[in-house]
């Protein structure tokens, strides 16, 4: 119901034309309000991945529960991104979409808030349901607000403004950690709350309401069952970390594979699932989700785990790791347009195959680096970040095109949906498992000798100079350990994107009389 001054100052959804609920006049607030929304989730989930040692201290928060500081959110997020996707339709984009902003502010000030470790985890859970809600919308909605042939400039602006808050604000976030200290993390949480009450007034003071485009099921049951199989996987991969009481790991994990399977059944008997299965039938299709799995799960491992060996570890401060996600954000941005040219010119199994290879060079070189306890991070650590931006920079493009052009169009939206969440998921699990082996590898170095911090907390004032020592060696090789699996990882994407995903056999074109160009 909207209030009289509302409904004088916006036109009715029947009046607008051009195929879009949204008068030119007006785009630019839809536009703004959506890089808006996007900044909350981009900023919140690099820049806490430079807060987290520095979190560890202000709360006393052992391994297992920073882990789930980044879990909750995550699993929350890939379980009900396709049913937040599906609001959307159901209710109306611009409804969903201020729905989902503002539980996620009020959850982030909540987080702000959190006086330990199991309070923040919890309100990250139900930030997570605002971002299923949330990052979904923000796309969606610049594509329902813009007529066809304005959109693609419109997502275009909207990526690389998407692309600049993603590279800038680790840079920021590290620079205030490192000047104002371990309880300046909060203010990383906090800054959610103006940005998203600026798009939330965007988008209800000066975007009209559209129409619900069909009554769509939200399929909650299935959410339900995948946050539950998602999150006794984690659960159990995340108890099997030293810290963690290893003893629940087997059974937890068990589990989860049985939930993940009553969950393909429910899906497969329901009228409209969250999830269409048939669509895994489609060779090319299954590839590039698993291709997308592996890569980022190796992804996810890395820029959660790296800064903490460089912070806890290494002893650098957060202004000058901050610096490790730029190169990615930045020749993502730079090299998706012309990456998706070349794709388009030759299929998009080279560039996949290709930069997987390339990222899984630099994870190994991570690992060589980390295990000869080589402490370089600006001519060592950021040149192997750049060539890793450069290989996901090959991928990025060309896999969306895999996923789209191997369903029928009609099928173009679920496939979108399903890849994102694939990515996710894959983010979720390489967190619980990687955490665990890093854990695994480290306690079997140190002995867990009285007084020594565990993997990725910062050392004690006081710590004996040898005691120093082995915890920053045990460090390096539990990372080094890391790195090397996550290698393999992207190998393995390497080859399974070559071996499904189409792409002509040659890198360029023939002339009708057969000879190359």
């Amino acid at each position: 119901m909207k209030s009289p001054g509302e409904a004088a100052a916006i036109p009715l959804t029947g009046s607008i034309t051009n195929g879009t609920f949204c008068p030119q006049k007006r785009r630019r607030f839809v536009l703004i309000a959506a890089i808006l929304a996007s900044a909350l989730g981009f900023i919140d989930g690099s820049v806490l991945a430079i807060a987290m040692p520095a979190l560890r201290v202000d709360l006393g928060a052992s391994l297992a529960e920073a882990q789930w500081i980044s879990n909750a959110y995550a699993l929350t997020l890939s379980a009900l991104i396709l049913a937040g996707g599906a609001a959307g339709d159901r209710f109306g984009l611009r409804r969903a979409f201020v729905t989902g902003i503002a539980l996620f502010i009020a959850a982030s000030l909540a987080c702000a808030l959190a006086p330990n470790p199991a309070v923040l985890i919890a309100f990250r859970a139900i930030q997570g349901i605002g971002a299923a809600i949330m990052v979904p919308g923000s796309l969606a909605i610049i594509a329902k607000a813009y007529p066809k042939k304005e959109r693609g400039r419109a997502i275009g602006i909207w990526a690389a403004a998407s692309a600049l808050t993603t590279a800038l604000g680790p840079v920021l976030g590290g620079f205030v950690l490192s000047t104002f200290g371990n309880g300046v993390w909060r203010a990383i949480f906090a800054v959610n709350l103006p940005l998203g009450l600026v798009s939330i007034y965007l988008l209800l003071a000066r975007v009209p309401a559209d129409e619900p485009t069909e009554k769509r099921s939200l399929d909650l049951g299935g959410a339900a069952l995948a946050t539950l199989a998602f999150g006794s996987l984690a659960y159990g991969l995340t108890a099997m970390n030293a810290e963690g009481g290893g003893m629940m790991s087997g059974p937890t994990i068990v589990a989860g594979v049985v939930l993940l399977f009553v969950f393909i059944l429910y899906e497969r008997r329901r009228r409209e699932p969250m999830i269409d299965l048939g669509l895994f039938r489609i060779g090319a299709f299954a590839g590039a989700n698993l291709a997308t799995f592996f890569l980022y799960f190796a992804l996810s491992a890395n820029l959660f785990y790296l800064p903490m060996l460089l912070i806890a570890g290494w002893g650098l401060n957060s202004a000058e790791v901050g610096f490790i996600f730029l190169p990615l954000s930045a020749l993502i941005a730079l090299l998706s347009g012309p990456v998706g040219q070349w794709s388009d010119l030759i299929g998009p199994r080279l560039p996949i195959a290709v930069g997987s290879l390339v990222v899984a060079i630099a994870f190994a070189g991570m690992a060589l680096l980390a295990n000869a306890g080589i402490h370089h991070f600006w001519t060592g650590i950021f040149p192997l970040m750049a060539l890793m931006g450069l290989g996901m920079a090959l991928v990025v493009s060309p896999l969306s095109t895999a996923v789209m052009t191997s369903v029928e169009d009609k099928d173009t939206g679920a496939a979108s949906g399903i890849n994102n969440a694939v990515s996710r998921v894959g983010g979720l699990i390489a967190v619980a498992a990687m955490g665990s082996l890093a854990a695994f590898v480290y306690a079997r170095l140190t002995g867990n000798p009285a007084g020594i911090p565990g993997f990725g907390e910062p050392p004690t004032t006081g710590l004996a100079a040898d005691l120093d020592a082995l915890r920053i060696a045990a460090s390096d090789l539990a990372f080094a350990a890391v790195a090397a699996v996550t290698a393999l990882l992207c190998l393995l994407s390497s080859i399974v994107a070559w071996l499904t995903v189409p792409g002509q056999a040659l890198p360029w074109p023939r002339r009708s009389d057969g000879s190359r160009d």
